[in-house]
């Protein structure tokens, strides 16, 4: 059965793991422990560019450091990694996958995704767009030249279904677009209280890129769906 809390902390390995990531962790970490749930780290690697497995290993043994420990995540061997709490802790491991909710590197769960975007298409709750950056690029200049403000123009919905779905599989290149709402959008939120966005507001934002990889926001909100995540505690 699942723990009644399920948190995470799921940084990008781009670099070191700082201060404010460090506050989250630990704030995601001791209110799983104060009501008896799992912890888990999630290893957000879709910027092929900027991440490394050096320093995914770095944040790990940082969080383990602090005394951080997560119950389901990457393995981490505790065996030489820096500080005195982990003294005489040889062959002891943190992490790993009980719930079978893994694996926790994002870039390795495109296949998970890809899915999930295939079923919005079909849906007509997501769409793939075709233009290019210059196209793009002068359309936004022309919007903000008339001191607009610039949202996608829905361009690509204009093809029909099936033809988008046919230039999708021959390879042509394209992002997928979340086919945004059109009433106003509320959030509840334990903290702030109801967050509201007016009809109309949200743009169709990308949530798979040319590379074939997903954006951050669909992603998150797939993988935090599918590990049974419960609380989402992080910077406003």
């Amino acid at each position: 059965m699942n723990p009644p809390v399920v948190t995470r902390f799921a940084p990008s390995p781009t670099g070191h793991l700082h201060i404010g990531g460090a506050r989250t962790a630990l704030f995601c970490w001791a209110f799983a422990r104060r009501n008896g749930g799992h912890f888990i780290l999630r290893i957000e690697d879709t910027d092929q560019a900027r991440s490394s497995d050096e320093s995914a290993r770095g944040i790990m043994e940082d969080l383990a450091w602090l005394g951080i420990e997560w119950d389901e995540g990457p393995v981490l061997e505790l065996e030489g990694t820096k500080g005195p709490r982990h003294e005489g802790t040889k062959g002891r491991t943190i992490g790993g996958d009980p719930r079978g909710v893994g694996p926790f590197f994002q870039a390795r769960r495109v296949a998970l995704y890809n899915k999930f975007i295939m079923q919005l298409v079909e849906q007509g709750k997501a769409y793939p767009a075709f233009e290019t950056n210059e196209e793009l690029d002068a359309k936004r200049k022309a919007v903000v030249a008339a001191k607009q403000t610039y949202r996608y123009d829905k361009a690509a919905l204009a093809i029909p279904l099936a033809d988008r779905l046919k230039r999708m599989s021959s390879g042509e290149a394209h992002v997928v677009r979340f086919n945004a709402p059109h009433e106003e959008v509320v959030v509840r939120d334990t903290v702030l209280g109801d967050v509201k966005y007016a009809a109309g507001e949200m743009d169709d934002f990308v949530i798979r890129k040319a590379d074939g990889f997903p954006t951050y926001h669909f992603a998150v909100v797939v993988d935090d769906e599918t590990m049974g995540v419960t609380h989402v505690m992080r910077a406003q």
